[in-house]
């Protein structure tokens, strides 16, 4: 028997079974729901790819209405109505989004990667409603005009001038026409700049260099060709050898492979990448996004994209950057060109009958360190175990200088198998973060490495840290031991020095959790981290032989250390060659952005205007794979590390000075710089610290440009 209802009725039974069904579909959503792991750590077993549209959705849905409400709210602005209101609102669509993000470079497939690209115009507009509100910008500027009579306590009143600096650059003030536009421009920007990151990490899957004989591999390790084969293998191609890309221009493989062909084969294939027609050119790309990029500056009153990113930045001006950077090229390019005659006069003398080129550096560079420190890159790996250096090198330093002890959880889901996690616990025994290390290379994962957060620190919503560790290792064959390079030793402790920064965050508000400083300031305590990679006491506790056991021979110790300023012409030209690309694309007029067919020839132009036009040492990204500046949030900004470095330089200065690897140092560094986050000016914070401004003599004398007038090569 059929029931009849009453119109009013059955709409109400109608909408009674949609929320029952709603309520279903979100419960068995983990996105959805609080995860019952320590500290909110992502239950990675449960998350399914179809999980994130929907919580998507649902999460930002959730945070528009609570935007609105903030906005809509019938009492006069408070900070606590108003700011306060504002942080705590959108927690859940910050916690997916950290995790989906995180996902979409660490573990990819072309789900997630439809996923990217459908969201990324959505998330603009998302955060557009948001900062183009007109209402809210209206309470949020009332209480601005009021600030000094609101009696707010430091974080307080930085947490109003930032948020308020933050929705003016977004363009909060501009006329109802104009912010049309900023939206549009704002949606295609995103829309972009991920297209251009998926470009870049499927051209480098699919350009794998593949090698029929196993002879034209000689000078690669056993394990270094076994791990070619099984890549090989791996792409349907047994029998045969293939040499994977990492996403700088350099490639491993050349530093050992004696086969010069082979070598030149590679480095063309990596510096060819985003520029050769077909799915994953970026050249089009490339011009487009930098041409909306300008134009949005403009509209925001900005002369450049450059002047709009450095307003915000320690830097502050496109000025000051510039100098910065045109007062270390020459001396740069000189050491570069010193390393280059003693690689050639190397090759002279084998009678080999050729000039170096940019293939070649690598493989003459470790034939010049032989010479000079009798040593190579070769006899130090052996001493270079993974899981010992991590333990013994960069957790036994942590340990040391924080108090910090390590415990590693099996227990808790990982989201790739080789993914590690670890409770962190401060000397007191109380728990202070969970940290995901994840080092290994592989297909879904993006090139470079970096440090992320799957949970922000904020006493506020009173949330810790949950943080990410992630390098690209090259993983060996089964059965082998994980040997790495003192280049990827120091890259571990570098990206744990971003890990402490997020790890101690000691802040009131989620805006100023952890990293979250201006750009040129971040890498600061992760490039001071490096110090204790070749600092004795560790280096003697992680440098044995993964065999043996024993203690790289004391011999070799001191050789490691004198050789710490060795090929740092070439390292310190090809970095400025990047950044000096970096400001070029972003110094222009919307005007006088070249058409895709002209980005290979501007950025040449724009290398010889710089003097950075040395054949043998090419940027250490050029444009078509520069992922920092073209998708990763260092648009204009990747002249932050070396600026950095100054502080860095300055700092490892004064941890010598006073008595190095000590608690007393390290709950110092700790308690005035990792654990203020953005809660102050970053410059004010250094300056405490330090108790004097920084000095760039001490990153001159590192990178041998103090006197590189004078004197043969750059040994160190």
């Amino acid at each position: 028997m059929l029931l009849r209802l009453r119109p009013r009725r059955h709409l109400v039974a109608i909408l009674a079974v949609m929320l029952a069904a709603a309520r279903a579909a979100d419960s068995a959503n983990p996105l959805l729901q609080p995860s019952p792991l320590p500290f909110g750590y992502p239950p990675f077993d449960r998350i399914k790819d179809e999980h994130f549209a929907p919580a998507y959705e649902h999460l930002m849905a959730g945070q528009l209405a609570e935007v609105d409400a903030i906005a809509r709210h019938p009492a006069e602005p408070t900070f606590e109505n108003t700011l306060v209101a504002l942080e705590r609102s959108g927690r859940d669509f910050g916690r997916v989004q950290r995790i989906f993000s995180n996902l979409a470079g660490a573990h990819s497939n072309d789900t997630i990667r439809g996923i990217e690209k459908a969201l990324a115009p959505k998330l603009a507009a998302h955060f557009d409603a948001i900062r183009l509100n007109r209402a809210l910008f209206a309470r949020i500027d009332s209480l601005h005009r009021r600030r000094a009579q609101l009696g707010l306590e430091p974080e307080a009143h930085r947490l109003l001038e930032r948020t308020h600096i933050d929705f003016v650059r977004a363009g909060a003030r501009l006329a109802e026409t104009d912010q049309t536009r900023l939206k549009a421009l704002n949606a295609e920007i995103a829309s972009l700049q991920t297209a251009f990151t998926q470009n870049v990490l499927k051209e480098v899957n699919a350009s794998a260099v593949i090698v029929e004989r196993q002879a034209d591999l000689a000078g690669l390790s056993p394990a270094e060709i076994a791990a070619a084969a099984a890549a090989a293998a791996a792409d349907k191609q047994e029998g045969r050898f293939a040499l994977r890309l990492l996403n700088t221009s350099g490639q491993p493989a050349l530093a050992s492979l004696e086969n010069r062909a082979l070598r030149e084969r590679l480095h063309r294939a990596s510096l060819a990448r985003g520029s050769r027609g077909g799915e994953f050119d970026n050249r089009a790309l490339i011009a487009r996004l930098a041409r909306l990029r300008a134009e949005r500056a403009t509209l925001l009153g900005y002369p450049s994209h450059a002047a709009y990113q450095l307003e915000e930045q320690t830097a502050a001006t496109v000025g000051a950057v510039n100098k910065l950077l045109a007062d270390l090229t020459p001396a740069a390019v000189a050491n570069a060109r010193r390393e280059a005659a003693d690689m050639q006069a190397i090759i002279d003398r084998e009678k080999a009958g050729f000039a170096l080129a940019a293939w070649d550096w690598d493989f003459y560079a470790e034939k010049v360190r032989r010479e000079r420190y009798a040593f190579d890159e070769a006899q130090l790996k052996p001493y270079l175990e993974l899981n010992r250096v991590l333990l013994d090198g960069v957790f036994f330093a942590a340990t040391r200088l924080f108090g910090i002890t390590f415990l590693e959880r099996r227990d808790l889901p990982v989201y790739e198998p080789t993914v590690r996690v670890f409770e962190v616990r401060n000397a007191n025994g109380s728990l202070l973060s969970l940290f995901l290390v994840d080092l290994y290379a592989r297909p879904s994962k993006r090139g470079g490495a970096w440090a992320n957060s799957y949970m922000d620190q904020s006493a506020l919503l009173g949330t810790r840290p949950v943080i990410g560790n992630h390098l690209n290792i090259p993983q060996p064959a089964d059965g082998e031991p994980t040997l790495l390079t003192f280049d990827e030793v120091t890259t571990l402790f570098h990206e744990f020095g971003h890990a402490l920064h997020g790890m101690f965050s000691a802040v009131t508000y989620p805006r100023f959790s952890g990293t979250k400083v201006p750009r040129d300031f971040v890498e600061f305590p992760s490039q001071v981290n490096e110090m204790w990679a070749t600092w004795p006491e560790v280096l003697k506790n992680y440098a044995r032989h993964h065999r043996t056991g024993e203690p790289m021979p004391a011999a070799l110790l001191e050789k490691v250390l004198a050789a710490r300023k060795f090929n740092q012409g070439f390292a310190t030209t090809e970095y400025l060659a990047a950044s000096l690309l970096d400001q070029a694309w972003h110094q222009l007029l919307p005007g006088e952005v070249p058409a895709g067919d002209g980005v290979i020839a501007f950025e040449a132009a724009a290398l010889r205007r710089a003097g950075v036009d040395f054949a043998p040492v090419p940027p250490r990204y050029r444009s078509t794979y520069f992922s920092h500046i073209f998708s990763g949030g260092y648009s204009a900004g990747y002249y932050s590390y070396l600026w950095s470095e100054v502080l860095d330089a300055d700092s490892v200065e004064w941890f010598q000075a006073n008595g190095g690897l000590t608690r007393q140092n390290g709950d110092r560094f700790r308690q005035m710089i990792l654990s203020r986050g953005g809660s102050a000016d970053a410059m004010e914070l250094y300056r405490a610290f330090r108790g004097a401004e920084p000095d760039v003599k001490h990153l001159l004398r590192r990178r041998g440009l103090d006197h590189a007038g004078t004197g043969g090569g750059s040994g160190q």
